[in-house]
């Protein structure tokens, strides 16, 4: 029997989470498996602001988030003494929410956005507000702050180290920060690898226009300046039905119990690595299924729901402009160029 030979001591939670395991699938396909991603940027993000004074023993940590990344900068916060405070909407389940308040946060739920489904301006109008009255505030801007995809470079590298030639790294976009910093590092030893990044249908990250999303945890209302497009090969939209199809699948199949932003990226590369056997697959798996006992892992609760459907789609479409991206599941060349140039082409209704 194979077993692990390294039992490592830890000396703070937030440090023993921060970094995945790497999981062969199978044959050319491996997942990058978190227990909760956005601790590494988090933890990240406030040493750097220490670093730099920013940050100091009586600061308040303010945050937008409805995920892992406020669980991330909770648990952190909570190590190192620091007062945070979480902006965040109903997308916050209940177990989540507990936790947050257990780990000494404030947390400020918004509601009712304009369009439904956006809350994000929503949030970041309540978060703008606290900031103008309580300055002694540090602002995570994990959309915005360069920290963020500066994490995920360690990563990278030693992905590479560990795997070495022929790779290729797929994975959910919603910030940029982990798609990018990781690439980001796998480069720095061969610019080559491509990058493929996974979003959602109604998402604006790459060109679509913004409308309400089933699936979340990918995507976004936003368009963050840690998406750097300029890094992306190739840019696939999933449907929130075939996310759940292939999150169970990976239970089924690898006894991976990941969310539905892991089950999109092993979608896509899946159906990548058995078309392309030359090449080794690395998917990024962010977060482990807890979360979503009730809902995507819940027969009954997945039957209510209008959009699921119970087959999965085989593969993608190609499209020669995002906004032909409409459907189910579709691929586009990005072709490592900027939005604006992608924007340009021509798009015919």
């Amino acid at each position: 029997m194979e077993v692990s030979t390294q039992l490592e001591i830890f000396e703070k939670s937030s440090i023993a989470f921060s970094m995945p395991k790497l999981v062969h699938v199978r044959e050319n396909l491996y997942a990058c498996v978190f227990s909760v991603m956005k601790i590494l940027p988090a933890r990240y993000i406030i040493e750097q602001g220490i670093k730099r004074g920013e940050i100091k023993s009586n600061t308040t940590i303010v945050a937008t988030s409805s995920g892992t990344f406020a669980l991330g900068v909770a648990m952190v916060c909570r190590e190192l003494g620091l007062k945070f405070v979480i902006f965040g909407d109903p997308a916050i389940d209940e177990h989540l929410y507990r936790k947050l308040k257990l780990l000494g946060g404030e947390i400020v739920i918004v509601t009712n956005p304009s369009i439904p489904g956006s809350y994000q301006h929503l949030r970041l109008k309540a978060l703008h507000q606290y900031l103008q009255d309580n300055p002694n505030s540090f602002w995570m801007r994990q959309y915005d702050n360069p920290d963020n995809s500066k994490s995920y470079e360690a990563l990278g590298r030693l992905i590479v180290e560990k795997l070495g030639k022929n790779l290729v790294l797929v994975g959910s976009v919603g910030s940029g920060g982990s798609t990018g910093g990781t690439i980001r590092g796998m480069r720095t030893y061969h610019p080559g690898i491509p990058l493929i990044g996974v979003d959602t249908f109604n998402s604006v990250l790459f060109g679509q226009p913004n409308g309400i999303r089933q699936l979340r945890g990918l995507g976004n209302t936003l368009l963050p300046k840690n998406v750097s497009h300029s890094l992306y090969d190739e840019i696939h939209w999933v449907c929130a039905s075939d996310a759940y199809h292939n999150t169970l699948e990976l239970l089924e199949k690898a006894c991976l119990f990941c969310g539905p932003t892991s089950g999109a990226a092993y979608q896509v590369a899946a159906y990548k690595a058995k078309s392309d056997p030359a090449n080794q697959y690395v998917f990024i798996a962010p977060d482990e299924g807890y979360r979503y006992q009730d809902t995507v892992y819940n027969e009954a609760w997945r039957s209510q729901q209008d959009f699921y459907r119970p087959t999965t789609t085989l593969k993608p479409q190609q499209v020669d402009h995002p906004r032909d991206a409409v459907g189910t599941w579709c691929a586009f060349h990005w072709g490592r160029r900027t939005y604006e140039e992608v924007l340009e082409l021509s798009y015919h209704e």
